[in-house]
């Protein structure tokens, strides 16, 4: 029997899952982008400097990744080294990003896969906010609306929380993220110059001058969110956790992972606090850029064998046999690959890179009784981003007392040369994050972006291999093929964002 859900909702962008089950068990998995971009097409022969600024229009959630890469990259090309100021204020930028980024995912388009929101029903409470959710649920289920945040059609045992009122606090926790989420595109707006779509982010640096007044503004937020992400985002997570402990069972994914690395904390930026590298075989190893390549044999793309992204290509070709998807196969000396907070910390973990990160990891996982293996799964996923989201979160308290105040936070001035090539790798909330370009005639000749959802929801590659999600999804077990929850929690622990990954 073949299901498709189509589109997934509650993430960025147009994803569609096939899904070929028998006796209940997901036998094979099919992830499709079913969008058409072409950034990499309209950046070809425009200014180099244009490209950190057209390429933020890529994602609405992450453009400050996206323009850090390409900043980056036209930094490799130029040659072009930050001052100390330009370094910690992007590390704030992108370590802000991070944060809205994950507070957004587990409450916004996650938590409503475990959290029974007719337990409203229930509340008798004064709180203006709760009832107005309160009477749109009623609503919602009079109408008999077929809706995933209040469904009127019958529920399974296990299927929700069963407690009410930790369903009562995570809805809460839900309002509260909106504002949490708010609090964090302020403190981006702060030294971006406005959120979203960064201006402040150049070659060279961050236009914007620190001084003390953005910085304790910047601080009085944060401070806020780390306060939430202490009390309120780990222990909702955690207490998702120990109510569905089978979820760190389910979707386990290829098991190897990869990470470029983030948040130099050195001037060569060779130090991070989020360590780069290579996960296969239990073993971290170091990272070869020139084993990367995408295929498109799945892909509705003419591009031929996979190339590398320094020299990709994108030509669309809509009647090709055998495609089903607009997002092309990143693959690493041929192995898929998956990116994302659970590849960052487990790789930073086992790297010894970052002994906080490790201590609070060891003590979420002995306070659940898991082994560290069980982070590759369904639950592993938000535990690690839930882990990273508070150790982010503390390292910007530490990089706002590294700002020398009324200093400038960019290098000297450049030329953009005749010819050149640069690489810009870092880590966007979801993952790896790399651009490739290339400068001729002082214009972009060729650019290049390989994202985070590309290598997790890729579709087959040119040997037929399934994707990272897509691997995740075969052998799941479904309880009702008419409401595939089980897939929803999978596909969502990855937090796809496919607006980015067909770009």
């Amino acid at each position: 029997m073949k299901i498709k859900i189509d589109p997934v909702t509650r993430l960025e962008g147009h994803l569609s899952i096939t899904l070929d089950v028998a006796d209940g068990i997901v036998r094979a998995a099919y992830c499709a982008g079913t969008m058409f971009r072409g950034f990499e097409m309209l950046l070809k022969g425009r200014d180099p400097l244009d490209a950190v600024q057209l390429t933020q229009r890529i994602c609405g959630i992450c453009p400050v990744d996206h323009g850090v890469a390409s900043s980056l990259a036209l930094e490799a090309a130029l040659g072009v080294v930050l001052p100390s100021n330009g370094r910690v204020l992007r590390n704030l930028l992108l370590g802000a990003s991070h944060i809205q980024s994950h507070v957004l995912h587990f409450y916004q388009l996650s938590v409503l896969d475990f959290v029974d929101i007719t337990a409203l029903l229930q509340y008798t409470g004064g709180d203006r906010r709760l009832q107005g959710v309160r009477d749109w649920v009623k609503a919602q289920r009079s109408n008999k609306v077929v809706n995933p945040a209040a469904p009127f059609l019958p529920r399974y045992e296990g299927d929700y929380l069963a407690n009410v009122d930790l369903n009562l606090g995570a809805i809460d926790h839900y309002l509260q993220a909106l504002q949490m989420h708010a609090l964090a595109q302020e403190m981006l707006a702060i030294f971006a110059g406005k959120m979203p779509h960064a201006t402040a982010l150049v070659p060279g640096g961050v236009t914007t001058r620190p001084t003390i007044d953005k910085g304790e503004a910047y601080r009085a937020r944060l401070q806020e969110l780390q306060a939430f992400i202490d009390t309120v985002y780990l222990p909702d997570v955690i207490a998702v956790a120990q109510a569905f402990p089978r979820y760190f069972q389910a979707g386990r994914g290829p098991g190897a992972l990869l990470a470029y690395g983030a948040f130099p904390e050195d001037a060569g930026g060779q130090a991070k606090l989020l360590a780069g590298g290579v996960y296969r075989n239990g073993q971290v190893g170091p990272l070869d850029l020139s084993l990367i390549r995408e295929d498109t044999a799945a892909t509705w793309l003419n591009t031929g064998p996979g190339l590398s992204p320094a020299r990709g290509q994108t030509t669309p070709q809509l009647d090709k046999a055998g495609a089903y998807s607009w997002v092309k196969a990143p693959r690493y000396g041929g192995q898929v690959m998956e990116v994302g907070p659970l590849a960052r910390v487990l790789i930073a973990h086992l790297s010894g890179a970052n002994p906080a990160l490790s201590t609070l990891l060891t003590t979420t996982l002995q306070q659940l009784n898991l082994p560290i293996s069980a982070l590759f799964s369904t639950l592993g996923r938000h535990l690690a981003r839930a882990v990273e989201c508070k150790i982010v979160a503390d390292r910007c308290a530490a990089w706002l007392d590294q700002l020398e105040l009324d200093q400038p936070a960019m290098s000297a001035p450049y030329q953009i040369p005749a010819a050149g090539s640069g690489v810009g790798l870092t880590e966007a909330a979801r993952g790896a994050l790399g651009h490739w370009l290339d400068i001729s005639n002082r214009t972009i000749s060729h650019y290049e972006c390989v994202v985070p959802t590309t290598w997790n929801c890729s579709p087959r590659d040119d040997q037929g291999q399934p994707g990272a999600l897509e691997q995740a999804l075969e052998g799941l077990a479904i309880a009702n093929l008419e409401q595939p929850l089980e897939a929803v929690r999978v596909v969502h622990a990855f937090d796809p964002c496919l607006a980015c990954a067909v770009h």
